[in-house]
C-alpha cells in the first residue's frame, strides 16, 4: 500500500471539509424541517415527495450551467455567493411562516432557489477537493467528506430539526440560513490556488479550457464512464422513487411521532456513517470493482427490505443497511471521477453527470409519490427491486472499475513529488 494515501491531507482540505460541514448541518435541517413543514400544509403523497422532487430539479436545467461557471471563475466565490443565496431564500421562508403567508405552492418556489444554490456549492466543493490532495488520497478524502456529512445531517441537524420544529415551526429555517451563510464565509478561506488550478497550465500559464462539445465527446467516448453514467443515473432515480414519500411512510405506516422523525433518520445514518468510515479501506484491500459490485446490490436489498416488512424496528434497520451500501458506493465512484476526468474539464463533465443523474430524479420521485397513494411501502419494493436488478445485469461494467487509469495531474500544493 503506498505510503501517500496515509499522509495528512492537508490544511487546505481542513478548510474546505469545515466549510462543508456548516453547510450540511444546514443542508441536513432543512430537508427535514421543509417535509415537516409541508405536512402542516397538505397530506397529500404526491404533493410531498414534489417538494423532494423540486430539490433535484435545478440540476436537470442548472446543472450543466453550473459546471459551465465553476471551470471558469473561481470557485471560492461561486460557493460564498450560491450559499449566500439560500440564507436569503431561508430568510423568505421564515418570514413567511411567521406572518401565516406560506403556502405549498411558495414552499415549492423557495425549495426550487435552494436547489439552484445546491448546484453550485456541491459541485464546486466536488471539483476543489483533487486540486487539494494527491491521487492516491483521494478516497480518503471523499471518505472524509462523506462521513462528515452523514454525522452532521443524521446524528445532529436532522434530530435538531425534529425537535426545534416541535417547539416552533420557524426555529430549523432560521438555523438552516444562518449555517449556509456561515458555510460561505468560510468557503472564502479555501487556498487560492485550489479555487484557481482549472484555470492554469503545468507552469502556471493560462490553460485554454476545452469547449464544452469536448467534454461531452470524451463522456461518450470513453465506454466505462458512459454505460457507468448511465447505470448510476439509472440507480439514483430507482431510489428516489422509493424514498419520495418516506416522512409520510414514518408518521402514517410506522406511526413515529413528528418530533422523533429526525432520531428514526439519524438511527438510519448509522449504516451510512459506518460505510463511509470503512469504503477506502474496503478499496484498499478488496478493489474498487468489487467494493462497488457489492455496495450498490446492498443498498437495493435494504430499500426492498423496507417495503416488505410492517415492523418498524425490522424496516429501520433494512433502510440502514440500504445506507450502509449507498454510503460505501459514493466514495470510490467519487474518487474514480476526480481521478480519470481531467482537472479542466471537470467542472462541466461532473454538471453533465449530475444533469443526467439527478436530472431524473424529479421525474421519479413524483411518479413514487403517486404509487405510495397505493400503498407508502410500494415505492421501496419496485425501487429496491430496480437497483438489485440493475446491478446484476451491469455486474461486469461495475467490477471493471478496478481497471480504470487516472489521469496525469499535477502534485497539489504543499504534497511531496
Amino acid at each position: 500500500m503506498p505510503s501517500a494515501t496515509r499522509e495528512p491531507l492537508g490544511a487546505g482540505f481542513s478548510r474546505l471539509w469545515t466549510a462543508a460541514i456548516a453547510s450540511n448541518l444546514a443542508d441536513g435541517i432543512g430537508r427535514t424541517a421543509v417535509p415537516l413543514i409541508a405536512t402542516t400544509l397538505t397530506r397529500d403523497p404526491a404533493l410531498i415527495a414534489g417538494l423532494s422532487a423540486v430539490t433535484f430539479l435545478p440540476w436537470l436545467f442548472f446543472g450543466i450551467p453550473a459546471g459551465i461557471l465553476l471551470d471558469r471563475v473561481d470557485r471560492r466565490i461561486a460557493m460564498a455567493v450560491a450559499n449566500s443565496l439560500r440564507f436569503a431564500v431561508a430568510a423568505v421562508v421564515a418570514l413567511l411562516i411567521t406572518t401565516g403567508e406560506l403556502t405549498i405552492w411558495s414552499l415549492y418556489a423557495c425549495v426550487l432557489a435552494f436547489g439552484l444554490g445546491e448546484t453550485v456549492f456541491d459541485n464546486a466543493t466536488t471539483t476543489v477537493v483533487p486540486a487539494l490532495v494527491g491521487r492516491g488520497q483521494l478516497d480518503r478524502a471523499n471518505g472524509r467528506m462523506q462521513s462528515a456529512e452523514i454525522t452532521i445531517q443524521n446524528f445532529i441537524a436532522t434530530p435538531l430539526a425534529g425537535f426545534l420544529f416541535a417547539a416552533a415551526i420557524v426555529l430549523p429555517v432560521w438555523l438552516t440560513g444562518a449555517g449556509f451563510l456561515v458555510a460561505g464565509l468560510l468557503a472564502l478561506s479555501i487556498p487560492a490556488a485550489a479555487a484557481h488550478a482549472h484555470r492554469a497550465g503545468t507552469a502556471g500559464e493560462s490553460a485554454p479550457r476545452p469547449p464544452l462539445s469536448a467534454v461531452i465527446r470524451f463522456l461518450w467516448n470513453d465506454r466505462f464512464l458512459r454505460w457507468m453514467i448511465l447505470l448510476t443515473s439509472f440507480t439514483a432515480s430507482a431510489l428516489a422513487f422509493a424514498q419520495g414519500s418516506v416522512v409520510l411512510l414514518l408518521l402514517q405506516t410506522f406511526h413515529v411521532p413528528a418530533a422523533l422523525v429526525g432520531v428514526v433518520t439519524a438511527a438510519i445514518g448509522v449504516g451510512a456513517l459506518v460505510g463511509a468510515l470503512v469504503s477506502s479501506r474496503f478499496v484498499e484491500r478488496f478493489g474498487r470493482g468489487r467494493v462497488m459490485f457489492w455496495a450498490i446490490l446492498v443498498s437495493g436489498v435494504g430499500i426492498l427490505g423496507v417495503g416488505l416488512t410492517g415492523n418498524v424496528v425490522i424496516a429501520i434497520g433494512s433502510y440502514a443497511f440500504g445506507a450502509f451500501g449507498v454510503a460505501v458506493w459514493n466514495v470510490p465512484w467519487g474518487a474514480l471521477r476526480q481521478a480519470v476526468i481531467p482537472s479542466d474539464m471537470l467542472g462541466r463533465a461532473l454538471g453533465i453527470v449530475r444533469t443526467i443523474g439527478w436530472g431524473l430524479t424529479p421525474i421519479a420521485t413524483v411518479l413514487g409519490g403517486f404509487v405510495a397513494r397505493i400503498d407508502l411501502r410500494l415505492p421501496f419494493v419496485i425501487g429496491g427491486g430496480l437497483v438489485v436488478v440493475a446491478t446484476l445485469v451491469a455486474s461486469r461494467l461495475i467490477l471493471s472499475a478496478s481497471a480504470q487509469t487516472p489521469v496525469e495531474a499535477p502534485v497539489p500544493e504543499g504534497q511531496p513529488s
